[in-house]
């Protein structure tokens, strides 16, 4: 029954007129696009030569830039940068973290398993804050307008990737896809990080969830909707209870499709979500009128011409050719790449003594490796940095803000200068500290005119190449109400911030004293919170 389904499915939904062929030659040698040889000599072997004619199906993602990879020359320097991935919003107050292999990479205690499943980019999010303060609500999340709605009473899958980094840090999550009628209702829960999921506020409702599981892996996974109302808007992280935790919950997420149920019919599945296990395979459904022709980086796999693999073929890139009666499909593409796993750790040793590693006893710094089998049959690379404690911290040169201290072993520092520093680390080796130590400056009028005269128009933050930017602005008058909002501003700009309007009207604000707080992004990735009053005059 199953197979007889597929096939009128594949009929009616791949129906091209009968003209189309498959083979279109010109005079001269014909490509055979079943047999592995360059036939006309062209260079081109198989499906990679144009004259082997196949429309591709595959998903159309409702979900734009649906694997991170269009970033508009904005590559991520460090955390909370999804606004360089185009069209992505960030959804709540709470910042995703931004990944691509063009800039940041992720936390050093918090990698990604590598590589992404689907080109150079992906997300990281996190379910509550753990390890330095205790944040249950801090849940991040990702959104999206979608490029049409989704229909109410039509049936949709989401199928998402989801990354796992160390088992401690990504215990089993629920992950919660949310949708909502109005893409104006991105982001939500402005200003309050500790917010938590959308369907804490108005305008959001959860459109499914599914449990997922791992450990330094990436796993796909998949919800299937019939919404009760036309989506246009969808937001994606952790569900909505609170949980607890000693360390931080983390996770990443890649190649997000959403699309129409019948769009997955016929795609490449792996029969076991373990890429390294023994067995692993991959798959196509079967109808018994199709035709089935296998292929490794365009090149046909002779012998493979059945709806499942009989043997995998090293790594690549997989696609299927589905011939019927009257036409010929594509599938879309499965980049079987077997993981390396890698795991960095950071020791220091006492000048004249040695450190142990992989069967040797090192008496020089320098990075190291050893190869390591994981239980599902990976390779685990072990990554040694291995520094003298006399090399480790020797020279310090930073800057903190003026309410701050900057600590060196049991001492703090809170004010600007250079500092000779004697300390015996906990290996017992005696080591001298270099500490230059200065203050951040960032200015913050005391006054703006915004009068329109091209002067002091927009009241904004200003600071030297350590302010990165002005992650979020707001002003209150003098009674506590909200006047303005502003995210991710760009500083030393004379045209954001606040233009002195107020209400639903853009009116001007009247003459007096307000009262602002920003959370600004400087250059050693920490956000901090200023407060302070600024004059509108006229």
């Amino acid at each position: 029954m199953w197979g007889k389904t597929l096939t009128l499915f594949f009929l009616a939904y791949w129906a091209v007129a009968s003209h189309e062929v498959l083979f279109q030659p010109e005079a001269g040698p014909v490509e055979i696009c079943n047999n592995a040889i360059d036939d006309d000599g062209d260079g081109l072997i198989d499906i990679n030569d144009p004259d082997c004619k196949c429309p591709i199906l595959e998903p159309t993602s409702l979900i734009p830039n649906p694997s991170f990879e269009d970033h508009s020359g904005c590559c991520p320097s460090s955390r909370s940068q999804l606004n360089c991935a185009d069209v992505w919003i960030q959804a709540s107050e709470a910042t995703t973290d931004y990944l691509h292999t063009c800039g940041w990479m992720g936390w050093d205690d918090l990698p990604p398993p590598l590589p992404f499943p689907d080109g150079q980019g992906c997300i990281g999010f996190r379910d509550g804050r753990f390890a330095q303060e205790k944040v249950p609500g801090w849940k991040e999340y990702t959104g999206a307008c979608l490029v049409s709605p989704l229909k109410k009473g039509n049936s949709y899958r989401f199928r998402f990737s989801i990354g796992f980094t160390h088992p401690v840090n990504s215990p089993p999550i629920n992950v919660t896809f949310f949708g909502s009628t109005n893409c104006n209702n991105l982001p939500f829960g402005v200003g309050d990080p500790n917010f938590g999921c959308p369907t804490n506020g108005p305008g959001w409702k959860n459109l499914g969830a599914v449990h997922a599981a791992g450990a330094n892996a990436w796993l796909i996974k998949e919800i299937n909707i019939v919404p009760t109302e036309d989506i246009y808007a969808i937001a994606i992280g952790p569900d909505c209870p609170s949980r607890d935790s000693e360390v931080d919950l983390y996770y990443f997420f890649d190649n997000l499709i959403l699309a129409e149920l019948k769009e997955f019919e016929f795609q490449i599945t792996p029969t076991d979500p373990n890429k390294c296990a023994e067995d692993f395979s991959l798959q196509v459904p079967y109808a018994d009128t199709i035709q089935y022709q296998w292929y490794k980086n365009g090149i046909a796999l002779i012998g493979e011409t059945g709806a499942k693999l009989k043997t995998m073929h090293g790594d690549g890139i997989y696609q299927v050719m589905l011939t019927s009666p009257t036409s010929c499909k594509l599938t879309g593409t499965y980049n079987r790449e077997e993981p390396v796993y890698s795991n960095t750790r950071r020791e220091l040793f006492c000048e004249g003594d040695s450190f142990f590693f992989n069967g040797v006893n090192l008496e020089t710094a320098g990075t190291y490796y050893d190869t390591l089998q994981t239980k599902a049959g990976c390779d685990s690379i072990i990554v040694l940095n291995l520094k003298m404690a006399s090399d480790g911290h020797d020279t310090i040169i930073t800057k903190i803000f003026d309410f701050e201290y900057f600590p060196v072993g049991s001492r703090r520092f809170n004010m600007p200068g250079i500092y000779n520093i004697n300390l015996v680390s906990k290996l017992g080796c005696d080591s001298l500290v270099y500490l230059n130590l200065d203050y951040y400056h960032v200015y913050s009028p005391t006054a703006f005119s915004p009068n329109d005269d091209g002067l002091n128009d927009y009241f904004n933050l200003f600071g030297d190449a350590d302010l990165v930017a002005v992650r979020s602005l707001m002003v209150f008058d003098r009674w506590g109400s909200m006047v303005y909002s502003g995210k991710d501003l760009q500083p030393n700009s004379f045209h954001q911030g606040w233009n002195g309007k107020v209400g639903s009207g853009n009116k001007p604000a009247p003459e007096g004293l307000y009262v602002y707080k920003a959370e600004v992004l400087m250059d050693d990735g920490k956000v901090r919170t200023l407060k302070g009053g600024v004059n509108l005059i006229k």
